[in-house]
């Protein structure tokens, strides 16, 4: 839409990172519409990973299972009923690209196990820089950018949470991911 506006003003818009040609993943939510930029030259093992989930429906019908306001809201592993889903095998770590874990990129989630990533994701509501590779840790690996939809991770953000059974921070009603679409 800024391209569009920007076009019909004759401004030029000139991209940071971004790149006309990167994929975009479309988020339905319940809460709305959000729209990703995935940086396939910064992170292509883990944007072709998160595609692969994209493309076989794997996100559809998952919620944010885990939210944080103020650090990140997470999702990507289990149904309403909080079943994990069953995920393909783990990737590479690519903290290393350069990519900075800044408000609103999305990065993978993962365990202790730097290359354990399969198909969790979440996205920062802050600047997370203890997230980042540093020579102590291995970072979590950013690979996008919410573009469009910044206020839909805002209202997810601040949606209340409970404990339920081992898992921490859940929404109370669930913020279901109706279907991910590039």
């Amino acid at each position: 839409m800024l391209k569009r506006l920007a076009a019909a003003c004759g401004l030029l818009l000139i991209a940071t990172t971004a790149h006309a040609d990167n994929p975009r993943v479309l988020l339905n939510t319940s809460l709305g519409e959000i729209e990703m930029e995935l940086f396939e030259d910064k992170a292509p093992v883990t944007v072709a990973n998160f595609l692969r989930y994209v493309d076989a429906g794997h996100y559809d019908n998952l919620i944010f299972h885990r939210v944080i306001p103020g650090f990140m809201i997470q999702g990507g592993g289990f149904t309403a009923d909080m079943r994990q889903r069953s995920v393909g095998k783990p990737i590479r770590n690519e903290a290393d690209n350069g990519l900075k874990n800044e408000r609103y990129t999305v990065a993978m989630a993962r365990t202790n196990d730097p290359d354990s990533a399969t198909a969790q994701f979440f996205i920062n509501h802050s600047n997370n820089d203890f997230l980042n590779r540093n020579a102590s840790s291995a970072g979590y690996a950013v690979f996008g950018k919410v573009t469009e939809g910044q206020h839909v991770v805002e209202t997810i953000a601040k949606v209340p949470t409970a404990n339920r059974g081992m898992h921490q921070n859940v929404p109370q009603n669930p913020v279901t991911i109706i279907n991910a679409k590039r």
